[in-house]
């Protein structure tokens, strides 16, 4: 690990303590599904990283109802909405 990869994950560890750090939000229909991604240092980060996550759902065959990104701190990563 290089000292910048050393930096980055001290600071995301400093905003999950503080709970600013962000995190994407996947709601799918079709398994009613919400999915947490993160976390990122910055809201462009996370951003840009959605693409590549909503593309992995969608190739699983869930419909994707809403993407958002947002300052959280999710106590679990994958949610299963049985309604």
């Amino acid at each position: 690990m290089n000292i910048l990869e050393t930096a980055e994950n001290i600071t995301v560890s400093l905003l999950e303590q503080l709970r600013l750090a962000w995190w994407l939000k996947v709601v799918t229909n079709n398994p009613h599904c919400t999915y947490y991604f993160g976390p990122f240092i910055t809201e462009s980060a996370a951003k840009v990283s959605q693409f590549g996550y909503i593309e992995d759902i969608a190739q699983e065959g869930a419909e994707i109802s809403s993407v958002e990104v947002k300052r959280f701190q999710p106590k679990v990563l994958t949610l299963i909405n049985d309604e």
